[in-house]
């Protein structure tokens, strides 16, 4: 699969990306047939089913342990498990408290949440070979914030690998351990709203995953500039929730195709894009503030362990891992809330879904963009 966007803009690379086999599978699970037309309605968005599509649509019998394909999707899912959430508990849904930002943050902060967004840091780093950054950062950086910083994984392992640099990990909820690094701390902070620091505070700025999360985002990279020190650089990491496929196994009407579809338009609705990598949102931000030096790469993500190579295998079983562990987290407030389907109708959509993202058949992908820029060494505001 080729590169995203224009080969040859300055400063962009393109990752390794998984290819579809050569020869089209034999057989399709159930899973992967094309829905009927006639159930569309004229009430829902373009592009967008309505929600009693699902219930309309019978759930068939699902893979039985004779398929091999779901059964090494299980054995590999429950092996990664076990080395990732071992001593984790399963607690009640919860959602980050109102006092620290607005009643539209999209998902919960309990236990199974946490533990979803630890298993995409571990696939972040596959993806990074092994990398918290990009940016050309100088080993004795001294002032370093993560934004957004969830359950502060980034943060510890930054703060362990630069001993020596002062790392604060900003989120609207307390839901990071308290046993961290001596040089880490952790503060409760609203980032779409005005930063509380002083001006050329930092020397660098990192962020990820913050999609669905920011309405402004010439705002944010206005506060990242004006926080950054002169010289200093802001980093960003972001996925799209829209689910593609390079040969058409990943087909229009279906589960995972209506998942993107879904996201967008409630984050349209909600004024916070979902498709951040499609829209150009980072480096349009960075630029418009004033970064320079802007650098874009641009990855594939696999969705499940569909990929036949190694690398590739590996990120898609953990990405299919990451999603599989709280499917309910991600499309509750905003199938619920915000686009005002049931809980029926979301429990429905959910089987449909769970089933075609375990058909290896389906070759799924996400669009993720890194971009990091730099303050101008003259820029002192």
């Amino acid at each position: 699969m080729g590169a995203m966007g224009d080969r040859n803009s300055p400063g962009r690379r393109t990752s390794p990306a998984p290819s579809p086999p050569s020869a089209a599978p034999k057989s399709q699970s159930p899973a992967a047939s094309p829905p009927a037309e006639e159930a569309e309605t004229s009430t829902a968005p373009a592009g967008i089913l309505p929600a009693e599509y699902w219930i309309q649509q019978g759930l068939e019998e699902s893979h039985n342990d004779n398929d091999s394909t779901f059964e090494d999707t299980v054995s590999s899912t429950a092996s990664l498990s076990e080395s990732i959430l071992q001593y984790r508990t399963l607690h009640g849904r919860t959602y980050h408290s109102d006092k620290v930002t607005d009643n539209q943050y999209w998902t919960p902060n309990d236990e199974k949440q946490k533990e979803s967004m630890d298993i995409i840091h571990h696939m972040i780093m596959l993806v990074l070979d092994g990398r918290l950054f990009r940016a050309p950062l100088r080993d004795d950086i001294q002032k370093v914030i993560d934004v957004g910083t969830g359950t502060g994984m980034w943060a510890i392992d930054f703060a362990d690998q630069f001993p020596t640099a002062d790392v604060t990990g900003t989120d609207i909820s307390p839901i990071q351990p308290s046993w961290v690094p001596p040089n880490l701390r952790f503060e409760i902070d609203d980032a779409t709203k005005e930063w509380t620091y002083p001006a050329n505070t930092f020397d660098f700025i990192h962020s990820r995953y913050m999609f669905g999360s920011i309405g402004d985002w010439a705002g944010f990279y206005r506060e990242a500039y004006r926080c950054c020190k002169p010289g200093g650089w802001v980093e960003s990491f972001e996925p799209s929730a829209v689910m593609e496929s390079d040969d058409g196994s990943l087909y229009e009407r279906s589960p995972m195709d209506q998942w993107g579809k879904v996201f967008v338009e409630a984050g349209r609705k909600l004024g916070r894009p979902f498709d951040v990598p499609q829209q150009d949102l980072q480096r349009k931000g960075m630029e418009e503030a004033g970064f320079v030096n802007v650098d874009i790469w641009d990855f594939k993500c696999p969705l499940s362990g569909w990929p036949k190579d190694r690398k590739l295998n590996e990120i898609g079983m953990y990405s299919q891992l990451a999603i599989e562990q709280d499917i309910e987290g991600y499309v509750l407030f905003m199938w619920g809330q915000v686009m005002g389907w049931s809980s029926e109708q979301i429990g429905v959509y959910i089987a449909h879904f769970r089933r075609q993202l375990r058909d290896y058949n389906v070759h799924a992908y996400v669009r993720m963009r890194s971009v990091f820029a730099q303050k101008p060494y003259t820029d002192a505001r």
